[in-house]
């Protein structure tokens, strides 16, 4: 906001603007919040507000504000753009200032550092990531959701953090500067993100941090004494919160340690194929809509938590299981208990209003009904052996709510310094106060009825207005009666206006009074934060144990309205599913058609990996998601989508599925495959389960069945581990591997020819297929009929010739473990040619004559 002449206000305004650079200031004025010069260009496009100039000391700078009252709704579109927004309010009142007003920024919203319900999304929580990297492969990594207190940290590799970083889906990261070009090769440039310098990414002042924050000696405690960088990254996020004024941070009491060993391992590429949270495909339905039926948004949140981290921990698998068992068999209790949780709302979230002194008289009114909820909850789970360690974590607040209950009324406002708060009977001096102000209505009308009968004016009428209090209104044919006392304040077209002494003597009481009373009733309002901010803990506590209780019972009534079966987990390296469903699929289905149930078995030593052949469209891809979806939904103690499924633990699940490019860095659909596939192999575990589709087909034919080949080969002879995998491929010839490797079996998903069309059975049965009925879907596809028939012709061409016999004689005979396979026949020299004919044709410079001249001369040649 640059000036040839500086008044005092754009002095102001540029000393506070200084302090945060990259951040849109919102500068209060009046009853407005200003923007001006860049951030005023900037506000204007996101907002969609006029934007104007002002010529003030001789410069003409931008500006475009909003009302003050409307701060909520114009601070989530500009949070969401990704700007970080420093609002700057008015720190004393304008009627008892001389000259100019003293502002500051009370707070700095940032995309992943907010308390705002309108930015926030109450279903999902809004985490601040910080990255430490500390070397070429160890990243540190925090998150931290400030609205709820959530506070995790952890270190690992790249992959490791990679992975983190898409399951926690941070809205803003942290980093230090002088890696902005290795974040961005990582990460890309999706993220909102902020820098820091060098110092900031220290061990010790990180460490100093943290132990100032939660009072304590050391780190102990909370198990991440031996994480430097993760201790760094987490140090690093408390810094961030005093940068951005947020300084009443107590609710962030516990660090939680991430650990790599607890859960199972699903890299980023994993949850997008599996399509656990989001769907890529416009209309897609990701798990987390069939699995969330929880009544809170905590449990909504814990929810998609558990999604992400599924367990490796037997024990705690089967206590999930346990209690979703109890509710699924007990109607009664399960309806009940959703009546009991839906009044209590997001008691996480309100519970960290009151810590920052964030919360306002509505709000509190809320978090009296939530708390008010947990007595009949713990009187619905008494008696029940598995429910007893849940109920002893809860406490109702007895006094707590009480004091809510007879201090506040039940229709408190939103704003604490309008009155209407507090309720009768809690102060002696208030509730004389009240009587001064809310009996004024049959005061004013006896001074009506009386002035009235007086002056024998009967249109008389008393009104107020903020430029003259009150006054009486008189219509112009009465107004030769007005008594010489009353003092004329305006005329308007049909009638005057008057003030009298008594009027003027009502107004100071009245306006003394309503002063009085939000004065009297912010101080207890406050007072009653004070006191709930001493229940912080105990509520989260509350928070948490509620929050588990939803999760579970959304399992359960997902269960029993899908007719899903508890798995049976064991220590065993097998996978057995009877009767097994996509979760997803069979929900999406034309009314009337269901889902074709399929077994799968799998093992570590006889039916390790299962070559899965078969046409498009029969439903290899959704055979192998629903498989590792069953396997996930277990491991996060869910009943699953099938007749019965014994599930040995796994501790990694990895996808390779589906075609994307990555275009902006370089990288064809090929190399993403590659690159994917890459780091399966790299990063396998004896209790993996595989999951590939279609390896290979983004390359040459005799390319993609020799890398298909070479890793069916290293998966099967691997010297460590030997990882459960289903192998789902439209190259035939990978059938031959069941005949020297003995672990590998070969399926398909069959298929009925019935008058020269293919029906779909759906079934996945034992052996390998030979066809792909890909002209078939092609025609399935509207693709013109002539192409259909002409491709058909071909086909039968080339099923003609022994090529193909050939072929699979030599891959059967190809020497073993060698990852050079070279099985196939010298090329054609027909084909050759025909290529280089091909080749030399300049397609754009042709006209359709010439070019079906051409296709003639072609197939001429083929035919010899």
């Amino acid at each position: 906001m640059a000036q040839t002449k500086e008044t005092p206000l754009n002095k102001q305004y540029n000393q506070i603007k200084a302090k945060y650079p990259g951040a849109m200031l919102l500068f209060r004025v009046g009853d407005f919040y200003e923007t001006f010069g860049e951030d005023a260009i900037k506000a204007s496009k996101i907002l969609g507000i006029v934007l104007t100039r002002r010529n003030n000391g001789g410069s003409n700078d931008e500006l475009a504000g909003f009302p003050h009252h409307s701060l909520d709704t114009y601070l989530p579109k500009l949070v969401r753009a990704g700007q970080r927004v420093a609002i700057c309010d008015q720190l004393e009142d304008p009627k008892t200032v001389k000259g100019i007003v003293k502002r500051g920024v009370t707070e700095l919203v940032t995309p992943g550092v907010s308390f705002n319900d309108n930015v926030l999304d109450v279903r999902q929580n809004n985490y601040l990531a910080s990255l430490h990297f500390a070397s070429e492969d160890l990243i540190g990594v925090a998150f931290l959701d400030i609205s709820t207190g959530e506070f995790f940290t952890t270190q690992g590799s790249l992959a490791y953090v990679d992975k983190l970083i898409q399951g926690f889906s941070p809205a803003e990261i942290l980093y230090c500067k002088k890696h902005k070009k290795r974040f961005e090769q990582v990460f890309g440039e999706k993220y909102n993100t902020y820098t820091f310098e060098d110092w900031v990414f220290t061990y010790d002042f990180a460490y100093d941090q943290l132990i100032q924050h939660f009072k304590t000696n050391n780190l102990k405690g909370f198990g991440v004494e031996n994480l430097q960088e993760g201790v760094t990254a987490a140090g690093v996020i408390l810094q961030y919160l005093k940068d951005t004024e947020h300084r009443e941070v107590d609710h962030i009491n516990r660090l939680t340690r991430l650990d790599q060993e607890q859960y199972v391992w699903l890299d980023r590429f994993t949850i997008r194929n599996l399509e656990l949270l989001f769907s890529p495909h416009e209309g897609g339905v990701p798990l987390i809509d069939i699995l969330d039926q929880t009544v809170t948004p905590m449990g909504a949140r814990l929810l998609r938590k558990w999604l992400v981290l599924p367990l490796k921990n037997k024990a705690q698998i089967e206590e999930r299981l346990n209690t979703v068992q109890y509710f699924a068999g007990d109607d009664q209790v399960l309806q009940n208990l959703i009546q009991v949780l839906k009044p209590i709302g997001d008691l996480e979230r309100l519970v960290s209003k009151v810590a920052v002194r964030r919360i306002n008289p509505r709000e509190m009114v809320q978090l009296k009904k939530a708390l008010a909820q947990i007595e009949p909850l713990k009187e619905l789970l008494v008696g029940h052996p598995s429910m007893e360690k849940l109920t002893g974590q809860l406490n109702d607040c007895k006094f707590l709510v009480e004091k809510i209950e007879r201090e506040l009324r039940d229709d408190a406002p939103t704003q604490m310094n309008q009155g209407g708060m507090i309720k009768t009977g809690v102060d002696a001096p208030l509730d004389e106060l009240h009587k001064i102000a809310f009996s004024g209505k049959d005061y004013l009308v006896d001074i009506q009825n009386r002035e009235s009968e007086r002056t024998g004016i009967p249109s008389l009428k008393i009104a107020y207005n903020k430029v003259f209090g009150y006054y009486l209104e008189v219509s112009n044919a009465h107004k030769d009666k007005v008594p010489q006392e009353w003092i004329r304040k305006q005329t308007l077209v049909n009638a005057e206006r008057y003030i009298t002494e008594e009027l003027k003597v009502y107004e100071e009481q009245i306006l003394t009074a309503e002063s009085k009373i939000n004065e009297i009733e912010f101080r207890i309002f406050n007072e009653l934060v004070l006191t709930a901010a001493e229940y912080v803990n105990v509520i989260q506590e509350n928070a948490r144990v509620i929050s588990n209780l939803d999760a579970l019972l959304s399992f359960a009534r997902v269960a029993l309205k899908n007719g899903y079966a508890r798995p049976v987990i064991t220590e065993e390296k097998r996978l057995d599913i009877k009767g097994g469903r996509h979760p997803v699929i069979e929900q999406q289905l034309p009314t009337g058609e269901s889902y074709v149930p399929n077994d799968l078995y799998l093992d570590d030593e006889e039916q390790q990996i299962i070559i899965i052949t078969g046409p498009n469209m029969a439903g290899k891809s959704a055979l192998l998601r629903q498989t590792a979806l069953i396997v996930l939904m277990a491991q996060i103690g869910s009943f699953v989508p099938a007749a019965s499924a014994e599930v040995g633990i796994v501790d990694k699940i990895f996808t390779r599925v589906g075609a994307n490019d990555n275009l902006s860095r370089g990288e064809s659909t090929f190399m993403v495959e590659m690159t994917e596939t890459a780091s399966i192999l790299n990063n396998l575990g004896d209790r993996s389960l595989v999951i590939m589709d279609e390896i290979g087909r983004g390359t040459s034919t005799y390319d993609g069945v020799s890398i298909a080949w070479s890793i069916a080969e290293y998966l099967h002879n691997h010297k460590k581990q030997r990882p459960r995998t289903l192998f789902a491929t439209h190259y035939h010839e990978l059938n031959n591997l069941s005949n020297d490797f003995p672990r590998i079996k070969n399926f398909n998903v069959a298929v009925k020819e019935m008058n020269g069309k293919v029906v779909f059975l759906r079934k996945l049965k034992e052996g390998g297929s030979e066809h792909s009925f890909g002209i078939h879907v092609a025609q399935l596809a509207g693709m013109p009929q002539s192409v259909v028939l002409r491709a058909n012709e071909i086909l039968q061409e080339l099923e003609k010739s022994e090529a193909k016999e050939k072929n699979k004689a030599k891959i059967s005979e190809a020497p073993k473990n060698n990852f050079q396979l070279n099985f196939f026949d010298p090329v054609d020299p027909v084909a050759e040619t025909l290529k280089e004919k091909i080749k030399a044709m300049d397609l754009n410079a042709m006209s359709p004559i010439e070019a079906l001249l051409k296709l003639n001369d072609l197939q001429n040649l083929v035919k010899g």
